[in-house]
């Protein structure tokens, strides 16, 4: 397994060079912020019978390359519903937020629904996975269109380093982490990503199962340089949940998706 993108000392989190996100060589990339968020939330509320149902990462202050700490507060605890903040800080103080809900299982009710997300018609990859072009990613990318075609844009992803140094990646943490991947998806033109994202939602009818994470960009729209797009995440079994981001316009393009 490669290094870890943050390494624990005392009860700070030190970030790796592979930490960095792609917009500058010394910004800490937002994924990762929300896969933290997602491991403290999950390290203090998971219990068996409650599922991850949503949780929002707010992206509000972008951070150079510092030591990070995360702080939970447990919301609401009641018997079918559970909520937790995260708040995620620097030295140059907080500089994003995240909250969790998570639900009771239960009983499914019969009948059909009038509306189901079908299951897509990619298969796993069985090549190996691209290069990022302007910006490497740290981890695996196949891509199912190509990156300056008009049209949905659809990936496999795939982790190859840990988030704190050995601990394996939970499947909750696994979805936090790609659903970043929906502002690029869903809010690139033609000619590169215009649009950096503020926040992000991600929405779980359940967790993955395995490592690969599929995302399809199922709608954008734009005016006046705020956007919102959205994305349909996908396992190799079928559709798993959605991902809902906003987005302020940027000058210089990141690439293409």
């Amino acid at each position: 397994m490669s290094s870890a993108f943050f390494t624990r000392k005392r009860d700070e989190l030190v970030p790796a060079p592979h930490a960095r996100g792609p917009w500058s060589p010394d910004m800490l990339h937002g994924r990762l912020l929300g896969g933290l968020a997602a491991r403290a939330i999950e390290e203090r509320c998971a219990e068996p019978g409650l599922r991850f149902a949503r949780l929002t990462v707010d992206l509000f202050r972008s951070s150079p390359m510092l030591p990070v700490t995360v702080e939970t507060t447990l919301v609401r605890d009641g018997r079918r519903i559970r909520v937790a903040d995260a708040t995620i800080s620097t030295d140059l103080g907080v500089i994003g937020r995240a909250a969790a809900v998570l639900l009771r299982e239960g009983e499914q009710p019969g009948g059909e629904q009038g509306v189901v997300t079908p299951a897509w018609d990619a298969p796993p990859p069985s090549g190996p996975p691209v290069d990022g072009g302007v910006w490497t990613p740290p981890f695996d990318l196949w891509r199912l269109s190509g990156r300056d075609e008009p049209g949905a844009g659809r990936v496999w992803m795939r982790e190859r380093h840990p988030l704190v140094d050995d601990e394996p990646i939970t499947p909750f943490v696994r979805a936090a982490l790609a659903a970043d991947f929906a502002s690029p998806l869903s809010n690139s033109g033609t000619d590169g990503l215009r649009f950096i994202n503020a926040d992000y939602t991600l929405t779980l009818a359940r967790v993955p199962a395995g490592d690969l994470i599929g995302v399809e960009a199922t709608g954008h729209l734009s005016a006046d340089g705020v956007a919102t797009g959205q994305v349909t995440l996908h396992d190799t079994a079928g559709p798993i949940g959605f991902c809902l981001v906003t987005a302020l316009a940027n000058a210089a393009p990141l690439g293409g998706r």
